[in-house]
Order: structure tokens, then C-alpha cells, then sequence
């Protein structure tokens, strides 16, 4: 967390931000451990004061700010991880407020990136540097095809749901958005990427475009620990519509007859329906 629908969520909330300029960029004091920041602050705060917001736009899990200043455009890259997010209202706390960005926006003064746990990454980037970390992307989720995803993984011995959440074979699914396109795709998570057929790939790209959409539409999942927000500090409702993820121990809502079930995939938790995902 935050995933494809969270980090696509604060992007549109963002966009009244577009056309502002940047009056002064801060750090709050803390005496937490400072989050990764290239460059160094002082070098970054320099090229992005006096800067023009012109675009948002989203990478994967990465929310990116295009600013110009003259004829120089830098990407300001905020990678939210695990517990990150991008804000237009007041943050929990300052303690964890990372970045400050203050506008000459009258409805939208101030935008705080704020992290509890301090595993965001910050970096700003120009064109060239920007271009090359997209590279090293795959495609995003939502505009993934069942022949990309065939060709790509169709000889890997991997479990599937661990291919879902390389970055390098398509970006912006985390542990819990795979867990539910798995099961609206019937396919269990340890099943072998080399075993999937034809269809298998076809119905897994279905469930990627109907999962990751209806959570935009939900504005995102907020879970047990609420750090989630949207940049207008409402939490997500996603979380009413989790079929499987954490749902260990519960009856399926889907066949209503299997228990949910919880299983260890490259050190994450994993959650199935033995019976709507039976293993090939």
C-alpha cells in the first residue's frame, strides 16, 4: 500500500494544482529518520522553488509532479510505499509531514507528502533520468494485454501472483489488489505462471481492468491502520468490497461454501478460495 488505485486517486485529486506556482519547498524538522530524497534536499529545493506545477501524471505506484521553470522541466517523483500519501488537507501529524510544498493556489495553498513508517522515496528528475526509470518499468496494469502478459511469463515457473507484483513485468499491483484480481480471475496464487492457458491469460487481464477500476472508482482501500487518505484526507472504501485479502477464516462471498485460506508467497501473506481458485 498504496497501489495503482490509490496512488491513481490522489493523481485526479491533484489535478487543481495544475498552473500553480511553487513559492517555497520545506522540510519539516523531525527527529525521525529523513526519508531518501535525490538530490539532497537544499539542491531540490532550489530547482523547485519558483516552479510552475505543469502536469501530474501517475508511474506505476509513483505519483509524479511535472514542474518548468524557464525552459528546464524536472520530474518530482514521490514513491509512496507502504504507508505514503500525497495531501491537499492537513496530515495526521507533523512528525511524519516529509515534504511541504506552498503555492500560490487560493483554494489549494499547500500540498504535504506524509509518510508514518519513512519508506517513501523522493526524486527529481529531469527528462532524460525520468525516461530511463519508466524504462525499467513494464506496462502499466491497467493497460496490460493477455498476449503481453503470455509472451512475457508463459515459460516462468513462477508463481503467478509474485509475477503480478514484479514492477518489471507490469506496474502498480502490490500484495493486496493481486490477491483480489486472482480470485476474480479463479486462479489460484501458486499456480505456475508456464501452467496458465490461453484463457487463464485472457481472464486474468479481465480482472485486472474490473478489480483496479471499481477500486478507483471506490477512491482506494483504507485498512485496519487508516494511513491511508486521499489528498482531501477521506479514507477509501475499497475496503468494503476485499473478497479475499485478509480474509483468512471468513466463508467465501463468492461460492459460499469454502473458507478463506492463508498461505506464505516470497514472504508475503497470500489469501485464496481452495474451491473458486483450484490450483493448475
Amino acid at each position: 500500500m498504496p497501489e495503482l488505485p490509490e496512488v491513481e486517486t490522489m493523481r485526479r485529486q491533484l489535478t487543481p494544482i495544475v498552473g500553480s506556482e511553487i513559492l517555497e519547498v520545506c522540510r519539516p524538522r523531525s527527529r525521525l529518520r529523513p526519508i531518501g530524497m535525490r538530490p539532497a534536499f537544499v539542491h531540490l529545493r532550489k530547482i523547485l522553488r519558483n516552479s510552475r506545477v505543469a502536469e501530474i501524471t501517475r508511474l506505476g505506484k509513483r505519483i509524479v509532479l511535472w514542474t518548468e521553470k524557464g525552459s528546464c522541466s524536472w520530474a518530482l517523483v514521490i514513491e509512496p510505499r507502504m504507508t505514503g500519501c500525497v495531501t491537499l488537507s492537513l496530515p495526521p501529524d507533523d512528525a511524519h509531514t516529509r515534504l511541504v510544498l506552498r503555492l500560490n493556489n487560493e483554494a489549494y495553498p499547500v500540498v504535504y507528502f506524509w509518510d508514518s513508517r519513512g519508506l517513501g522515496q523522493l526524486q527529481l528528475l529531469n527528462r532524460e533520468d525520468y525516461s530511463e526509470l519508466a524504462q525499467s518499468l513494464g506496462p502499466d496494469a491497467l493497460e496490460v494485454s493477455a498476449d503481453y502478459l503470455r509472451q512475457r511469463l508463459g515459460r516462468s515457473g513462477r508463481p503467478i501472483k509474485l509475477a503480478l507484483m514484479d514492477q518489471q513485468v507490469l506496474a502498480g499491483i502490490g500484495n493486496l489488489y493481486a490477491s483480489e484480481i486472482l480470485l476474480a480471475a479463479k486462479i489460484h496464487p501458486a499456480s505456475r505462471c508456464r501452467n496458465l492457458s490461453d484463457a487463464h491469460w485472457r481472464a486474468l487481464v479481465r480482472a485486472i481492468g474490473q478489480v483496479l477500476q471499481r477500486a478507483i472508482e471506490a477512491q482506494g482501500s483504507t485498512l485496519a491502520d487508516e494511513t491511508y487518505r486521499n489528498p482531501r484526507g477521506q479514507p477509501g472504501t475499497f475496503q468494503f468490497q476485499h473478497y479475499v485479502y485478509q480474509k483468512d477464516g471468513h466463508k467465501c462471498r463468492r461460492c459460499n461454501k469454502a473458507v478463506i485460506m492463508r498461505i506464505r508467497l516470497g514472504g508475503r501473506s497470500t489469501f485464496f478460495c481452495p474451491v473458486c481458485q483450484p490450483i493448475v
